[in-house]
């Protein structure tokens, strides 16, 4: 994967080393030799990823850190913090400010490459959300005490490395579902809300490079963060599940400190890209539906009608249009107002719904005029279904929550067939138009067919 990565350090020697190194595997190098620097270069040259010392004069690496995460414009750039400081407050100081990691010098090159694809491949999945929404923002309204409520999946089957794992998750005041066998993830996932899943990488009763291999080939997992933990001594098994797509590692013995800062950074990770793909899914459902009944949009009728057309003349299998209008709207709003007709209007779709099958197509048209599409359905039944439907609503006055009262309602119908799917989306529509118009002329609260027109 090709990508831009900035380098940030102000020791000239060391930018060299590293830039040597990155631009073997074929990334675009930028560099930076102090914090203020890192900060305008994120802005301006939008790198895929920053290598970030930490002890620099004026503005350290923390802080540094901290500015990108804060900047709605640098907030989704990852950040792995490159430093000679070993101790683990540092690394748990640096994760706190929003790192993505944090490599010890001399850096291991194994570890690195492998937390760089890591990284990306993490970065390029959120930038696809975020461009799918078409919103920057990332994680910035993502409180801190949501971070420390998550609930983890510990899959581990040596009991006394389990316990001691699970208390320190626990005392971070997160929910810890401890488990001996991957067969167990499933269920978990069906049932729980859950953002992380921790792995032994030393299983006994399964290979744990072959479990996160299996979730993120998954996908229904694939999406769900995971941290894999094994001895320091034990770098290219770690490195190996980094790129099978692990997330995220820490060394046994596992210090909570460090454990819990990396699972918050997971956490805010997965409840960012499901914040993404939440608003995307709204966001597509808007564009398809009308927000005010749920019944889809005019937009969307032209883009799929000609393909059920298509197909019925394809097979030569029948196609009907239902046209219908509720009979003197315009009353119920000034009689009741128009938050009651609002209502009217949501209870005539899920009557419409109820009574139809589950694959006929129910469009608001615009105002108070709706389109049914009924897909292998001849005239005949078409007309039978129009009428069973004109009776449910007549006979049954609709139930109006504010203000707490009951409407009369009536619907007038038209009716338009294809029983060999011979007629252009166009015409059938007419049809069922002209047949509307003539169901008003003939005093409503009736169905009238295009044959009988």
């Amino acid at each position: 994967m090709s990508a831009r990565l900035l380098v940030t350090d102000d020791n000239p020697l060391n930018v060299k080393l590293l830039s040597a190194k990155l631009a073997r595997e074929y990334y675009t190098v930028i560099t930076a030799e102090n914090g203020l620097e890192t900060l305008e270069k994120a802005v301006s040259e939008k790198p895929d990823l920053i290598l970030l010392d930490v002890m620099m004069p004026g503005l350290d690496g923390f802080e540094t850190c901290r500015q990108i995460k804060a900047n709605p414009a640098t907030q989704g750039i990852p950040v792995v913090m490159v430093t000679a400081l070993s101790d683990v407050q540092d690394r748990v100081r640096g994760l706190d400010a929003g790192a993505d990691d944090f490599l010890t010098k001399p850096i291991n090159d194994i570890a690195l490459m492998a937390r760089v694809r890591s990284c990306l491949r993490l970065k390029s999945l959120m930038d696809e959300w975020r461009m799918r929404e078409g919103n920057s923002a990332m994680m910035s309204d993502i409180d801190d005490d949501s971070l420390r409520s998550g609930q983890i999946i510990l899959l581990d089957d040596q009991p006394h490395e389990q316990s001691i794992i699970k208390k320190h998750i626990l005392h971070a005041g997160m929910v810890c579902h401890a488990i001996t066998t991957s067969a167990e993830i499933e269920p978990l996932l069906a049932r729980e809300r859950i953002h992380t899943i921790m792995i032994n990488l030393n299983l006994i009763g399964e290979e744990g490079l072959r479990v996160c291999a299996n979730l993120k080939a998954n996908e229904s997992t694939r999406h769900v963060p995971v941290i894999v933990y094994a001895d320091e001594s034990e770098l290219g098994k770690i490195a190996k599940a980094l790129d099978i797509g692990a997330n995220d590692y820490i060394f046994k013995p596992v210090d909570p400190h460090e454990l819990q800062a990396r699972l918050r950074t997971q956490i805010r990770h997965k409840r960012t890209y499901d914040r993404l793909r939440l608003s995307y899914e709204k966001n597509m459902a808007m564009a398809v539906t009308d927000p005010l009944t749920g019944a889809y949009n005019r937009h969307y009728l032209e883009k799929n009608a000609p393909r059920l057309f298509n197909r019925s003349r394809a097979t030569k299998r029948p196609i009907s249009i239902v046209m219908l209008d509720i009979d003197h709207f315009k009353k119920i709003n000034d009689s009741y107002g128009h938050h009651a007709g609002d209502q009217v209007l949501q209870e005539l779709v899920r009557r419409l719904n109820n009574g139809l099958r589950f694959f006929d197509m129910v469009v608001r048209m615009g105002g108070e005029e709706f389109a049914l599409v009924m897909p292998e359905a001849p005239y005949s039944a078409a007309m039978s279904a129009a009428e069973r439907l004109r009776a449910s609503i007549c006979n049954v006055p609709f139930d109006i929550r504010d203000p707490q009262i009951e409407i009369p309602v009536t619907i007038s119908v038209g009716v338009a067939g294809a029983d060999e799917g011979e007629e252009s989306a166009e015409i059938l529509f007419r049809k069922a138009d002209a047949a509307l118009y003539k169901a008003k002329e003939a005093g409503r609260n009736r169905v009238i067919g295009e044959k009988e027109t």
